[in-house]
């Protein structure tokens, strides 16, 4: 009798392991659903098995935290989980995700570069054109007057103080990006203006204060030294002469006379035009952005500038000219007197 009894257990318990071990095998092999739609998922370093076993559960990836941990612990894997961005889908199941993160099989990315003196709506243009972004998509994330509204979790001091009526431009910084597959127009501007933070230092920033002027000054300025000199570059990228610095030293000194900026970057910005010497017709157009029609600074930069430039506006040289213009072939000739400048314009220009 006792024989039958101790069979009868055995047989019990192993019913029970045996229908608990398919319950396990069809919870870790069950799908969210058939959904084959890709999520952008990350896993940082130093991450947890129940922190990713809860992040996977937020985002749809996986039905059960419980059963995802516990097959983590059977298979042994916990420790094997590589820090890394993958792209995930609901139709995977807890198998497939724990391989996934485990063989190291990251998202695909892109290389793009935005290039020194592009306007945001270059980059769009450029993004659109690569079909990483649709244009009106950037174009609608980057003239937001409150990045919060795209990056909600971020607040970049450097954009305080703007106009209300003022976008991103001029902060989208240029350089070389990586980016993923499925990536949007806010993340990419998040890498711009992440960018952008670190490359303006806090020495800068405490210079930019001592020349009692704002960032939003600064980057304004810039833009527009951008456009009006063609900086030539050695092969590691360093300007090879000073003339960004001697035209902002021109710049202030008309500002701190009241005297027009008289820049052809910002007659060219409105008009939509690239002349080396607009018409006399483009420098009558009526707007802020016309520094022959209206003295001081426009209401904001005509394009995102370079760190050469940015610093040129901080750092400007001081000399005798007063005057400036770029030759066809790109090179700058400065003039300390009108009458020397319309002979230069005579000379190069016309």
């Amino acid at each position: 009798m006792l024989k039958k009894i101790v069979l009868i257990i055995f047989f019990l318990i192993m019913s029970a392991a045996v229908l608990g071990g398919l319950f396990f095998w069809n919870e870790i092999s069950l799908p969210v659903s058939a959904n084959e739609e890709k999520i952008f998922f990350t896993v940082n370093q130093g991450q947890g098995v129940k922190e990713i076993a809860q992040a996977l559960k937020e985002k749809g990836i996986i039905r059960s935290e419980f059963w995802f941990e516990t097959y983590v612990f059977f298979d042994g894997s916990s420790a094997k989980f590589l820090a890394g961005d993958y792209y995930l889908q609901p139709s995977m199941n807890i198998k497939e995700v724990v391989a996934e993160m485990t063989r190291g099989h990251f998202a695909p990315e892109r290389s793009i570069t935005i290039i020194e003196g592009w306007t945001t709506e270059d980059i769009a243009d450029y993004l659109d054109d690569k079909g990483i972004v649709a244009k009106n998509d950037f174009m609608t994330a980057a003239n937001v007057v409150d990045s919060r509204a795209i990056i909600p979790d971020k607040t970049y001091d450097f954009l305080a103080g703007r106009p209300t009526d003022q976008g991103l431009e001029g902060f989208l910084f240029p350089d070389t990006y990586r980016v993923f597959e499925k990536t949007t127009a806010s993340e990419i501007i998040e890498k711009m203006l992440d960018n952008f933070n670190i490359k303006y230092t806090e020495q800068m920033r405490q210079d930019t204060a001592k020349a009692n002027m704002t960032i939003y000054q600064i980057v304004t300025l810039a833009s527009i030294l951008e456009k009006e000199i063609n900086i030539k570059r050695d092969k590691n990228g360093a300007p090879l002469n000073n003339d960004l610095n001697i035209a902002a030293g021109i710049f202030y000194d008309r500002l701190n006379l009241g005297v027009p900026l008289q820049s052809d970057a910002t007659v060219n910005y409105v008009t939509g035009k690239n002349l080396l010497q607009p018409t006399n017709d483009d420098i009558s157009v009526d707007s802020l952005y016309n520094t022959y029609k209206y003295k001081g600074l426009p209401p904001g930069p005509i394009c995102n500038p370079s760190i050469d430039a940015i610093k040129a506006a901080i750092y400007p040289e001081k000399s005798d000219y007063f005057y400036f213009l770029t030759r066809p072939d790109g090179s700058t000739v400065f003039s300390q007197t009108y009458e020397e400048h319309l002979a230069n314009k005579r000379k190069y220009l016309q």
